[in-house]
């Protein structure tokens, strides 16, 4: 791919499945043999990470250089998770992308968890401002409330709302809201979007990222970005099908594309659910299916809006100059056109094709 093309990592995380970090001890390993089957999947012998490795966290500075140094990644959004239902630390720690951001300071944003269902979700806003500097909300639509999983209305006035309300007042202007791909056990109804509409309308001063878009529910995804200007999809997940179900990539984008969502799209591996590189590198090489172009109508994937999904909007929506960010990571250690080995040679020699 062209080397001057600027690249966002709009999600990192940093999965923990040690039998320690779960809370109910038989649905959490589900979770982690699912995603390490997905890790597998989509890499391919040359980018699976060692089972051990990916099974107990395979830590800030072996994430970042997969994605800085091994990758053509410039820049990274680390996300936070409150899935306190499954995991002690939630899912994806924030101490993890904290470090990254003292490694890199320059390369590195962290989002920051909220659980509205839980007691002091307001004063974890300030908490997250004051004393992590977050960039963003991050929230998740289902929890665990007095033994009883429950999903959650992110158009409820009483539950969202007061953290939405102190997101503005407290001067972020972003909030990631994981829908689509489940997690553990839960409502279904709670992983569809509908319920952002309301949020959407109540704080126009917000900019909603659906996450993981197009991993379900794409046609009533596609609508919202065409209908509310402050939602954006976060292809979170949904970019790995290009490894292993291009098809379905073709026809979620190219919905998105239809309903005129080519500056609402916001590129993410999830790294290190899968290597970012790959990915990359389908994603560049992709080109729309001519049955769907001709005969639904879907526009073509042309350079320029790839290179908008893969950074520029992510810099839009943040309000970010690009001049300003390249200008910041010239010349440190990975402004270089070489790439390292993937994840520093950690690979799974057991890995399947």
């Amino acid at each position: 791919m062209d080397d001057d093309v600027l690249v966002i990592e709009g999600v990192a995380h940093q999965y923990n499945f040690s039998p320690d970090n779960f809370v109910d001890p038989h649905v959490g390993p589900l979770i982690g043999e699912t995603l390490y089957a997905l890790h597998r999947r989509t890499g391919g012998p040359a980018y699976t990470l060692d089972r051990e490795t990916y099974m107990n966290g395979a830590g800030p500075e072996r994430i970042g250089r997969a994605l800085l140094a091994e990758s053509q990644t410039d820049i990274i959004c680390y996300h936070e998770t409150p899935i306190y239902g499954q995991f002690f630390d939630g899912g994806s720690a924030l101490w993890v992308g904290e470090e990254m951001r003292r490694l890199w300071p320059n390369r590195v944003l962290t989002y920051g968890a909220v659980s509205p269902l839980r007691p002091g979700a307001v004063d974890r806003v300030d908490e997250l401002v004051d004393e992590h500097e977050v960039t963003a909300l991050k929230l998740y639509p289902i929890d665990l409330v007095e033994g009883r999983v429950t999903g959650l209305d992110m158009g409820d006035p009483e539950v969202c709302f007061p953290v939405f309300q102190r997101a503005v007042e407290r001067g972020l202007t972003v909030v990631a809201i994981h829908k689509a791909l489940p997690v553990g056990p839960g409502p279904v109804e709670a992983l569809r979007s509908a319920d952002v509409e309301a949020a959407a309308v109540a704080f126009p001063q917000l900019t909603f990222e659906v996450v993981h878009g197009g991993m379900a529910f794409v046609e009533e995804t596609a609508v919202q970005i065409e209908a509310f200007p402050n939602i954006m999809i976060n292809l979170e997940a949904t970019t790995n099908m290009l490894r292993y179900a291009p098809r379905r990539f073709a026809e979620a984008i190219g919905a998105f594309l239809e309903r005129g969502g080519a500056d609402r799209l916001i590129w993410a591996t999830g790294c290190n659910a899968v290597h970012p590189r790959p990915v990359i590198e389908a994603f560049w090489d992709f080109e729309m299916p001519r049955d769907l172009v001709e005969g639904h109508g879907y526009p073509e994937l042309t350079r320029e809006i790839k290179i908008d999904v893969l950074g520029r909007n992510f810099l839009r929506m943040h309000g970010m100059d690009e001049d300003v960010v390249r200008a910041r990571i010239a010349g440190d250690e990975f402004d270089t056109g070489d790439l390292a080995e993937p994840w520093g040679g950690l690979l799974d020699a057991a890995a399947a094709p």
